[in-house]
């Protein structure tokens, strides 16, 4: 049986250089465009990475996900509020359900 600490230990190490070795060896400013508007982008895109396949997998029904997020992103990119559109998809969401 493997010691569970082992792992935990790498992995801190592991997350830690991540965060520090970019601080360490970058100490003048980014000029180039492409770099910081990557860099800008990043967490925006990890995010939805994570969250795209479980909204489709959420309900059940991948139809109904779907249905949930075209909702959610029309709705978001018309100007409405958080609240909104998380009530709106989530009624497409069970609509959609009881349907398929």
């Amino acid at each position: 049986m493997h010691n569970p600490y082992i792992y935990i230990v790498v992995i801190a190490a592991v997350t830690y250089l991540l965060r520090v070795l970019p601080l360490t060896l970058i100490r003048k400013p980014l000029n180039s465009p492409f770099l910081r508007s990557f860099l800008y982008y990043v967490p925006y895109v990890t995010l939805a990475v994570m969250v795209f396949p479980a909204i489709l997998e959420a309900t059940g029904s991948v139809w109904a996900g779907a249905a949930a997020m075209a909702v959610a992103v029309v709705l978001a990119l018309v100007g409405q509020g958080l609240v909104t559109v998380a009530a709106c998809a989530c009624a497409a969401a069970f609509l959609v359900g009881l349907i398929a």
